[in-house]
């Protein structure tokens, strides 16, 4: 009886059933960008820079086994990179300038917004200038400098190296000379000390704070401290974002309600003789009501295995307009989509229902 009620109204199913399938597509859609933003947006601001400094508590420099010990304490699927700096002295044509001793392939992790003219040191003998460095020394890359500077022993050192990029950030980077970490250990005779390291780390704000604490009081050596201006931007989008995703996903929810309750309420009203002459035959209002309830969680079902579909394939489509990557199944928004779906319909149904069982067979039956 309710494939044949659905069948003979068709236009009228097929209304309800469009409108169960978009807020479905909404529901599932919307649920899967909500838990995945969190993913996305970290990996975005990200490219913003380090998130977590690490410094030294006694005003010395960090030891190559303690900083181990730090970024051991960070779990390895959120640890996007870490990065170690050591800063000396040297002269570029007797002015003085900063040394900063690096590994590039980390650099490239956490500082991704760093611009270069040109290429990263790959060999020891290369140096990459800051744009102000560059411009007060006149070289270009490819060009040739000569460091000078004394080792911690006291001895003076000169060599040559190549240029072999040109570093713009806009920050106080282009005031400095970076080199392969190891070029700088050779040049000062002393290796595995640090001046200063940072970690970029795909976590929530809540999740930082508890790494940074594990550092804090898991290493005695060092001092972490989260980048604040990074971490609270990030939180602070995350929660709009995801505030929005909610108030939009029951906006879309409510309005499926009134599609299908008006729907069935046009239904009942086409339907008011057989009603009546189903009551009159005996029929009592829990056969009417499981009649209509019975269309209302057939559409619920269609509509929900409809909007798994097209759910998953709306937020891919956000997600690689937006940011440009491919976003991740949830299994479990199937039994939730379903479930919310058959929910919503039935909801709407309630109505409708009670206008069924209102009808008057004798009314009805005499035309009235």
């Amino acid at each position: 009886m309710i494939s044949s009620s659905i069948m003979r109204r068709r236009s009228r199913m097929l209304i309800a059933l469009f409108a169960v399938a978009i807020g479905a597509t909404i529901l599932s859609g919307l649920v899967t960008i909500y838990y995945d933003v969190p993913r996305q947006m970290g990996q975005e601001f990200r490219s913003y820079g380090a998130n977590l400094m690490l410094s030294s508590k006694n005003a010395e420099n960090i030891s190559k086994k303690s900083l181990e010990q730090a970024v051991s304490l960070i779990p390895k699927n959120q640890l996007v990179g870490a990065a170690a700096y050591r800063y000396e002295t040297v002269r570029l044509n007797r002015l003085p300038f900063t040394a900063g001793g690096v590994d590039f392939d980390s650099v490239k992790k956490t500082r991704p917004y760093w611009g270069v003219n040109g290429d990263y040191p790959v060999e020891d003998d290369e140096v990459l200038l800051g744009q102000t460095v560059s411009q007060t020394l006149a070289a270009k890359v490819g060009g040739e400098i000569e460091l000078v500077g004394v080792d911690v022993f006291g001895n003076e050192f000169k060599k040559k190296f190549l240029v072999s990029g040109i570093l713009q950030t806009g920050g106080r980077e282009e005031e400095r000379v970076y080199m392969n970490i190891g070029a700088l250990e050779s040049l000062m005779q002393d290796d595995g000390v640090f001046d200063v390291a940072e970690c970029s780390i795909s976590a929530s704000a809540d999740e930082l704070e508890e790494i940074a604490s594990k550092i804090e009081y898991g290493v005695e050596e060092i001092r972490s401290r989260l980048v604040k201006r990074v971490t609270k931007s990030e939180g602070a989008v995350l929660k709009k974002l995801q505030a929005l995703v909610w108030i939009v996903t029951l906006v879309v929810l409510a309005l499926t309600m009134v599609c299908v309750a008006t729907t069935m309420m046009a239904v009942v009203a086409e339907r008011r003789k057989e009603i009546g002459l189903k009551k009159s035959l005996g029929a009592k209002n829990r056969s009417i009501v499981l009649d209509f309830l019975g269309e209302g969680i057939a559409l619920g079902g269609m509509g929900g295995f409809l909007g798994i579909v097209l759910g998953f394939a709306f937020a891919q489509a956000v997600s690689v307009n937006v940011f440009g990557r491919s976003i991740s199944f949830q299994p479990l928004l199937i039994p939730l989509t379903i479930f919310v779906s058959v929910a919503i319909t039935a909801l709407a149904c309630l109505l409708p229902i009670k206008s069924a069982t209102d009808v008057d067979p004798a009314l009805v039956l005499k035309g009235e």
